[in-house]
């Protein structure tokens, strides 16, 4: 060919028996062709379809055959060379295997393929070279062609990716060499070079692989191992076994090096965290020699956010990668003792002393038991199998009354003196293990009163103090010390000393504004405090009490506001066993002191947490907006969803106080105060019921003035208790004290003995409607204030999907009573049977100012989120309904079972169907505390929409009449239906 432009384009087509170096990746194949002595041919860059290459020194048979727009290579004989990046690698000379079939064609040259091709002669110079100054020339020249190629295509250039791609690999293989310094700009051209490659596309995995040689090569961040890890993982899938590509990913230098380095970054307990753990986790193979160590890894962040987080399900698989762990180690392992320690650390530090179950300590002491056989004396790590061992039995005999044994105190003291023995001044533990020591003998103290461990439990908490931070658990423990040595002598410095130590230990703490520590983190370690701080202030009448239950709920709502999704906040309220009577104590400690304003803002605060953050979360910005638009708009930004609440209280609290600062906003977004909350009771008064193990009383809060208070004296928590357990077994049903009660159906149950016949019950003389919370009847309230033109929708559906329940044989009946009495003005949706779906339920929910709900309904006791409606298709259930928002909805009747039925794990919260209603924008609600019976509900039902429409003004419906007509319609169908059928509907809302 005379023609300079004109040069033969060859592609691989195909390869059989074809290896490369495991070391090594090719870019592409370079054959020249030697035509003369005087003319050689040379192919530019061929992308690599195949999964394998040529080995080297081997030998194929490439052979000529003429046509008219390319040609392949056959039988007959030619010379030829394969370079591996621009170096000669193989003689092509005549063998019929391995086999390779190439395509070739004549094409045009352009500056591109030119410089290309220098680019890549160039490179072969420079890599040969071992003259530093001619090295460094050479690659000038080589950066300087592949620039002009890569200058040459612009985005969307289809050899974009391949010329990035050459400029980064030599500008990699010059950093590797020391000839250039930086190495960021290289990375960018991999990542940009890979985002150009579509994921299906046969060389996407190269680009992959590029990308990760380049991040292994640079300095070691966070970041830059994290990236590579996430980029094997992916890389992985796509390589077949066996192939060069899979072999040299999973090669040490490459994946082994990642592991390595993500197993020895701190613990991170962010989601991102814990991903990056798991594709680590996925990365180590079984057999993999970093697999141990992998899993060990992810179960102990698990174990960490789990303690932050209060998640069972974190902690239940930490124990489950625990037993993994130990199932490596057979007996004889040199680790086995450590792991098995690891196993018991979870079992009884984490979820025996969540949940308290004796199996998991059991199995806990069995593990510690075996691992301090494997460290006799003389072990290095003996200190800590015998620290272990103590605290698990410690564990067993506080929590597990029924197989306590005083022994195991002994025993736990003994341990911890053994374990003291073997940590001596200047070891780095010695001030856990004082601390565990006088635990230990505190509660032998406890049971047998001997002054000696007193005395000496307060020696070694005070020596403790001396050693350097941290000092929180310390001093909680000497406050309890001080506590027990009050009850013997009675000297008030010690009960003033241990309430200050219970405020030193909340200062002890790390700042919660640390931009190190994660949003969650922090929070639990101070509402384990403040709760100390509470216990010790209520049990000796100390006048700090009130300040420290102020403290509790204050951490436990900005613990709360870190949650992320509204099931987090559940688990993160229910984590926190210890304070689930807060509430109500916080608000009898309130009444005890005569502060009956602060016991009702106690209570507020306390009671319905969950729901009064969200409500806080979702306040309208309307009176905001009008004051100041530019803050109201940016607030709004930031706080478009409840999911975004954890970035939301991160990024916008600190600008909470600009918004504070503005005239009629400074309490935004803070719990109210008594004079807000007495907007509850503007239509009548509001009776706040207080059931705790100090009292049992009710606060009344009038439409003005200061709240009343009733005492109920002779009437104990333990009372309340079996008077709702009486119900739970009449009616098959269960909740907390008072709201596990229909007090709405209170009847004196005693002849009057002035009068002939029974006196008059509550329900005769008040009309009764029941709220979560004050905040959200004022909210409700304040959302009347504009209506839309009402309409009506009935969803009923009376053959749910498998598994959701039994027919309902009344449902269609009852929708028809329903449409009967509904107003002929108010358009009519009938949604039932094959319609009545999960969507279509949702949709009509969203789109109707009223709505009739029959169908079977569920509250699910363990995750009350996935309380539920059954469908046709699938449940509707409470997170649905609480993130179906429905600003314009008026009224809601819910005649199904269970709808107002509480969450026993957290009381005082009633999280049930109702509620989620009346959070999604129902004003008014009618709900059930228990099952109903379809065949007698109907005929509530029918008197109450009889009552609710009847003499309408202008024929419009008002949703403020369903307390008054439900009111009447069970006092009309009193011969119809029995006691229990009756008294099972509540109202709620306005």
């Amino acid at each position: 060919m005379t023609d300079r432009n004109q040069y033969f384009r060859l592609e691989v087509m195909r390869g059989k028996n074809l290896d490369v170096p495991s070391f090594r990746i090719p870019v592409g194949i370079y054959v020249s062709i030697f035509i003369d002595s005087k003319r050689r041919w040379k192919s530019n860059v061929g992308e690599l379809l195949s999964d394998s290459s040529v080995a080297w020194n081997d030998a194929v048979t490439l052979s000529w055959h003429p046509s008219s727009t390319s040609q392949c290579w056959g039988e007959e004989k030619s010379s030829a060379n394969l370079k591996y990046r621009g170096r000669s690698c193989a003689s092509v000379e005549t063998n019929p295997l391995p086999s390779l079939t190439l395509k070739i064609a004549v094409v045009h040259g352009s500056g591109i393929h030119h410089h290309t091709y220098v680019g890549h002669m160039r490179f072969a110079k420079y890599i040969a070279s071992e003259n530093l100054n001619v090295r460094a020339a050479e690659l000038t020249e080589v950066l300087k062609h592949f620039q002009f190629v890569l200058e040459q295509c612009p985005v969307n250039h289809p050899h974009r990716a391949a010329a990035l791609t050459n400029l980064a690999w030599a500008r990699l293989q010059g950093y590797i060499l020391k000839d250039l310094q930086d190495i960021d700009w290289t990375i960018s051209l991999f990542r940009d070079a890979l985002a150009l490659c579509p994921q299906d596309h046969s060389n996407y995995p190269f680009y992959i692989y590029h990308l990760t040689e380049a991040l292994t090569r640079c300095p070691t961040t966070a970041a830059s191992i994290r990236e590579t890890a996430q980029l094997y993982h992916e890389l992985l899938p796509l390589c077949r076994e066996g192939t060069y590509l899979w072999s040299i990913a999973i090669g040490d230098n490459c994946i082994g090096h990642v592991i390595r380095e993500c197993n020895n970054l701190p613990i991170d307990v962010s989601d991102e965290g814990i991903h990056l753990r798991r594709i680590v986790l996925q990365l180590c193979q079984l057999g993999h020699q970093c697999r141990l160590d992998a899993l060990t890894k992810l179960a102990k962040a698990l174990e960490v956010r789990f303690e932050q987080r209060g998640s069972i399900d974190d902690i239940n698989e930490s124990i489950q990668l625990h037993r993994d762990a130990v199932s490596l180690c057979p007996e004889g392992h040199p680790d086995r003792g450590t792991y098995l320690r690891s196993l018991a650390v979870a079992l009884s530090d984490c979820r025996f002393n969540h949940e308290g179950k004796s199996h998991d300590i059991d199995e806990a002491i069995s593990l510690h038991e075996e691992a301090l056989l494997l460290h006799p004396v003389g072990h290095e790590s003996r200190d800590r199998a015998l620290s272990s061992l103590g605290r698990a039995i410690l564990y067993r005999f506080q929590q597990c009354s029924g197989i306590s044994d005083i022994n195991d105190v002994s025993r736990a003291i003994n341990l911890h003196r053994e374990t003291l023995m073997l940590r001596p001044l200047g070891h780095p533990r010695r001030d856990t293990t004082l601390n565990d020591l006088a635990c230990a003998l505190v509660v032998r103290y406890r049971s047998v009163h001997t002054s000696d461990d007193l005395d000496e439990a307060n020696g070694l908490f005070r020596e403790s103090l001396l050693l350097p931070e941290p000092e929180r658990r310390r001093t909680r423990s000497l406050s309890l010390a001080l506590c027990c040595r009050f009850k013997q002598t009675r000297i008030k410095k010690d009960i003033e000393e241990a309430i200050h130590l219970c405020q030193r230990s909340l200062n002890a703490l790390p700042p919660l504004a640390s931009r190190k520590m994660h949003p969650t983190q922090g929070f639990p370690q101070r509402i384990q405090a403040a709760s100390s701080w509470v216990v010790t202030a209520e049990s000796y009448c100390h006048e700090s009490a009130l300040e420290a239950y102020a403290m509790c709920f204050e951490l436990l709502d900005g613990h709360l506001a870190t949650r992320s999704t509204t099931i987090s906040l559940r688990e993160a309220a229910a984590a926190f066993y210890y304070t689930r009577s807060l509430p109500a104590d916080a608000a009898s400690c309130a009444v005890r002191r005569k502060n009956l304003s602060k016991a009702v803002e106690l209570v507020e605060q306390g009671r319905g947490q969950q729901w009064s953050l969200a409500s806080r979360l979702r306040t309208p910005l309307e009176d905001l907006n009008s004051t100041n638009s530019l803050i109201a708009k940016e607030f709004l930004k930031s706080e478009q969803s409840l999911v975004r609440r954890s970035r939301f209280y991160r990024q916008y609290r600190p600008s909470y106080t600009e918004i504070r600062n503005l005239r009629g906003f400074s309490r935004f977004l803070l719990s109210p105060s008594y004079k807000e909350l007495q907007a509850a009771a503007r239509r009548g008064p509001v009776i706040i019921l207080i059931a705790s193990k100090y009292s049992c009383s009710a606060v009344i809060v009038p439409r003005a003035g200061e709240p009343h208070h009733v005492a109920f004296p002779e009437l104990a928590l333990a009372d309340l208790e079996k008077l709702k357990n009486d119900f739970a077994k009449a009616l098959r049903h269960a909740a907390a004290a008072f709201t596990g009660i229909p007090l709405h159906a209170a009847n004196p149950f005693r002849m009057n003995a002035d009068c002939p016949g029974p006196e008059e019950c509550l329900e005769d003389i008040y009309i009764c409607s029941y709220t979560p919370t004050l905040s959200a009847l004022i909210r409700a309230r304040r959302m009347m204030k504009t209506r839309v033109a009402p309409t009506f929708v009935a969803i009923g559906q009376s053959q749910p999907g498998a598994g959701q329940g039994t027919v309902l044989a009344t449902v269609d009946t009852e929708l028809d009573d329903v449409h009967n009495h509904v107003p002929p003005n108010v358009r009519f949706t009938n949604l039932s049977g094959d319609e009545a779906t999960q969507a279509g339920a949702l949709e009509a929910l969203r789109c109707n100012t009223w709505v009739h709900l029959a169908c079977h309904g569920k509250q699910d006791q363990d995750q009350p989120y996935n309380s539920r409606f059954a469908m046709r298709d699938k449940p509707l259930t409470l997170l649905d309904i609480m993130e179906n928002n429905a600003p314009q909805a008026e009224f809601a009747f819910l005649s199904g079972c269970h709808t107002a039925a509480g969450d026993k794990e957290t009381p005082d919260e009633v999280i049930h169907l109702a509620a989620g209603l009346q959070f999604s924008g129902f004003k008014s609600v009618i709900g059930t505390l228990w099952a109903i019976d379809d065949a007698v509900a109907k005929h509530v039902v029918e008197a109450f929409y009889k009552k609710m429409f009847e003499h309408l003004k202008d024929g419009v419906m008002d949703c403020t009449k369903a307390a008054l007509a439900l009111n009447y319609a069970t006092a009309a169908v009193k011969k119809e239906v029995p006691l229990e059928q009756r008294i099972v509907f509540i109202h709620i809302g306005v």
